[in-house]
């Protein structure tokens, strides 16, 4: 992993940021982890994978709720879904997001 207390070359600086889609992308990931609601359901999937019901319970959130949520989650491919029979499960979808979130924590626990 390249040492961020360095500055880059400008060329390489340039370079970088006109990967636009990648940092739309970027954007897009937190934006979509820029909700309380979401990041709790997340944190609640870093420990396993869980139905809509059982988040909802959890989080004491509506099912609705929970599912507009995990539609938002999944379509941004922070959450994946497993379906057993009329039940759907929630978990990860790898474990980037559980560091992101860990990273994310740790960032805020030393801001308090």
């Amino acid at each position: 992993m390249q040492d961020l207390t360095r500055a880059l070359p400008r060329k390489e600086l340039v370079a970088g940021l006109r990967n636009k889609e990648l940092f739309t992308l970027l954007a897009s990931t937190f934006q979509a982890l820029g909700d309380t609601s979401r990041v709790q359901i997340v944190w609640a999937l870093s420990k396993g994978e869980h139905s809509v019901g059982d988040i909802a319970e959890i989080l004491e959130m509506s099912q609705p709720a929970v599912s507009h949520h995990l539609r938002m989650l999944r379509n941004m491919r922070l959450v994946k879904v497993r379906r057993d029979g009329r039940t759907s499960f929630y978990s990860l979808d790898d474990e980037h997001i559980t560091r992101l979130l860990h990273e994310g924590i740790e960032h805020v626990e030393d801001l308090l």
